[in-house]
């Protein structure tokens, strides 16, 4: 199994950042790419930022230019700084990590809990 913990979420005023962390834990082989995703309330969960084991990043449209994915293979962590936060990226940012255990032997995603982000204007 693989366990993911999130962290740094909070309440901060508009135009204000905040960074993300996400440690992932367990039995792993290997992880691969790695995602954070967000849901506001009455919306669907949509994907916020993506990276490859190598690095190479992707973003939604409405966050490019003010949020930044990165990782530390070494530590099993990927981040998403989020810079001049606006109300409409308030949401439950949730990590999401492909990785491959010992117990199952092929990529499975795997979920973090969850972690609140308001932005208050």
């Amino acid at each position: 199994q693989v366990q993911l913990v999130e962290s740094g979420g909070g309440l901060v005023q508009a135009g204000g950042s905040l960074r993300l962390s996400c440690a992932a834990s367990g039995s792993i082989v290997a992880i691969y790419d790695m995602h954070w995703y967000r849901q506001a309330p009455g919306k669907q969960r949509e994907l916020v930022a993506s990276i490859n084991s190598g690095g190479r990043t992707n973003y939604a449209d409405s966050v490019k230019g003010r949020f930044t994915i990165s990782r530390e293979n070494a530590k099993k962590t990927v981040y998403l700084q989020m810079n001049n936060l606006q109300p409409e990226d308030t949401a439950v940012y949730y990590c999401n990590a492909e990785a491959v255990t010992y117990a199952i032997g092929r990529v499975y995603p795997y979920w973090g809990q969850g972690t609140q982000v308001t932005v208050s204007s």
